[in-house]
């Protein structure tokens, strides 16, 4: 596959071919592909058991009074963070029917939390293994599902609400390593939003 690529990237303008050259090794770094360029579950039958852990984060932007709305609980459908707590933590046990090639893992342990902040919710959640591969994507699945259920429990209150930031914030275990992101998604929403109210302020 990359000696076709390669021809082709030979074609191209000579700006394009040093990054075109770049994404095509990068390739060979993607399990999910085969040596033809095939899609493929990957075998993790020889990899270690070992306790893998994920945090991920997302953040669900709302107006004003939808906040004060979510706080006092005055919403049609009942109390939102309640239940994206437990969408959040049923959707983490079927992320393999979510995303295609993820592996059915049993785990262990999922928090999921969702905290009400001055612009919005934070979404965030803690998932935790013993398996043979990691819980990224399961950590991610939470966050995806709780923040589009704060969405649907609110919606009837703001339909232009907007759904950012949902990123992996740290995992543990596995032969790649650990990995650790920067700041919350919750304190860039809210220090944006401190200064967007002092800039209108002024």
């Amino acid at each position: 596959m990359k000696k076709r690529l390669y021809a082709e990237v030979r074609e191209a303008p000579r700006s394009q071919r040093r990054r075109a050259g770049r994404w095509i090794e990068g390739l060979g770094k993607l399990s999910h592909y085969g040596a033809r360029g095939e899609v493929r579950m990957v075998d993790v039958s020889e990899k270690a058991v070992t306790t893998r852990t994920a945090v991920a984060e997302g953040f669900v932007s709302m107006k004003p009074g939808v906040v004060r709305a979510v706080r006092r609980l005055r919403n049609p459908k009942g109390n939102p963070l309640e239940v994206a707590r437990i969408a959040g933590i049923a959707a983490a046990k079927r992320t393999a029917e979510w995303i295609p090639l993820c592996h059915p893992l049993a785990l262990t342990h999922i928090d999921v939390t969702a905290r009400l902040c001055q612009n919005g919710v934070e979404v965030r959640s803690e998932v935790t293994a013993t398996a043979q591969t990691g819980v990224e994507m399961e950590a991610l699945v939470a966050v995806t599902a709780a923040a589009l259920t704060v969405y649907d429990m609110c919606k009837a209150l703001d339909k232009g609400m907007e759904i950012s930031g949902i990123v992996l914030v740290e995992k543990t275990g596995g032969k790649s390593g650990d990995y650790f992101r920067g700041a919350s998604v919750a304190g860039h929403h809210e220090n944006n939003h401190k200064k967007t109210t002092r800039s209108r302020g002024r």
